[in-house]
């Protein structure tokens, strides 16, 4: 009996503390993970968020680059640190939704491990070649790929893209030599290089390269034409109509963060996407809007694995 009121008289007494500690979140620098290289679309997301949030929360927001293995060194940071908000994770389609279809012994859970905290907008991605390349369209690309004697070269990024590639392979009846990066930078480089016949990117990351007539647009993946290339078709135009490929955006933290943590960070980050520098940033990437809240961005995560694991058995994709 001494025992349990002796348990029940410290809990009474740690519980102000534990829900002073609650309230006074943030009160330390808070880390944001970004799973690619400076210079990144991603990584600049990142940095512009962040801005924003530390202006917010009173507290500095820090990016740091963890790139590698697929975007899985960065989500083990998160998942390795403590949950209780201080690391956050600038997670996208790739790494959350598309590596858990294609890889065996993946060392996260994305539903089990994280903890949405709320989107933030997604771009739809593009097939993009050198500017003096003879390709001009998807059909010049299918047709170039079946004379080929030998499959032409694609560079991709993380998981989700080389999924979308090899699908509209599939569909195209063409088969690709997929070449696998850390980052989209080094294809948009490669590209214009001629190390590669082509690259399939997010098209918010080349839009610049467009204007200086260093790269030109074949097709994009939206439903439809991006707004600045509004000659260049879509996908589902070019004689595609299944294919659709975009890249999305969204925090996370690690599960287990207290509920309120979550709450304050949610709010904050609609708080920084209303801002005119987050609308401007994401103007000027050409990108949608995706505000969606801890819940329902929950359950478009599993949609968006649900799809990609209807496009994994489309193309006779199995984990390895």
């Amino acid at each position: 009996m001494k025992s349990r009121l002796f348990v029940l008289f410290g809990l009474m007494v740690m519980a102000p503390f534990a829900l002073g500690q609650a309230n006074d979140f943030p009160n330390h620098p808070i880390n944001v993970i970004v799973m690619t290289t400076p210079g990144s679309s991603a990584d600049s997301t990142a940095r512009v968020f962040s801005k924003q949030l530390a202006g917010i929360l009173g507290q500095p927001v820090i990016v740091e680059n963890r790139p590698g293995a697929d975007g899985a060194i960065g989500v083990m940071a998160v998942t390795s640190a403590p949950a209780d908000g201080y690391t956050m994770l600038l997670g996208s389609n790739s790494p959350l939704s598309a590596n858990p279809i294609v890889k065996k012994n993946l060392p996260y859970d994305p539903v089990k491990d994280l903890r949405p905290v709320a989107g933030l907008f997604k771009a739809m991605n593009a097939f993009i070649v050198a500017e003096d390349s003879p390709l001009n369209t998807l059909a010049d690309l299918v047709n170039a790929a079946k004379k080929a004697k030998e499959p032409l070269n694609v560079g991709t990024s993380f998981e989700g893209y080389r999924l979308d590639v090899k699908w509209f392979g599939v569909l195209a009846g063409v088969r690709f030599n997929d070449i696998p990066y850390k980052g989209s930078a080094q294809v948009v480089t490669d590209v214009m290089g001629h190390q590669l016949d082509f690259g399939f990117v997010d098209r918010s990351l080349v839009g610049p390269l467009l204007k200086s007539k260093k790269l030109k647009l074949l097709a994009v993946g939206g439903e439809t034409r991006y707004p600045d290339s509004p000659d260049v078709p879509t996908a589902k135009e070019s004689g595609y109509p299944e294919f659709l490929s975009y890249a999305w955006t969204a925090f996370f933290v690690r599960s287990g963060t207290p509920d309120d943590v979550v709450a304050k960070l949610a709010s904050a980050v609609q708080k920084a996407a209303a801002s005119d520098a987050v609308k401007a940033f994401i103007k000027k990437l050409g990108a949608e809007p995706m505000p969606l809240g801890p819940a329902d961005m929950r359950q478009f995560l599993l949609h968006e694995i649900a799809r990609y694991r209807r496009v994994a058995k489309a193309v006779g994709i199995k984990p390895k």
